[in-house]
């Protein structure tokens, strides 16, 4: 399962990570977020153990989103060693996604 990422966690759970993390910027009422999130927890379940998959709610956790300039939902951003290295906007199938982060492992 994802998880719940938020402005105070950010720092421990994304950039102090000896993985690989996707995280997954996204509301509640955003359409095409609602439509990824399935895809979001199965890959969260495919790489357990080899990256960590979460989640920010841009509503909740506005400082993160504005630090990273987050304009459009959903987003995904790849971070390895605390830094980005890639970015997916909007609704990608699984196999996109996962190519992505496994480019990362």
């Amino acid at each position: 399962m994802a998880l719940e990422i938020t402005d105070q966690s950010f720092k421990e759970v994304v950039l102090n990570s000896d993985k690989p993390v996707l995280v997954d910027f996204w509301a509640v009422w955003c359409g095409p977020c609602r439509m990824l999130g399935p895809i979001v927890e199965e890959v969260a379940e495919d790489f357990e153990g080899k990256a960590i998959v979460g989640k920010v709610d841009v509503d909740n956790n506005q400082q993160v989103s504005v630090d990273y300039g987050i304009r459009n939902i959903p987003t995904l951003l790849i971070f390895k060693n605390g830094q980005v290295v890639d970015k997916i906007v909007g609704v990608n199938s699984k196999e996109f996604i996962t190519e992505k982060l496994s480019a990362h492992l």
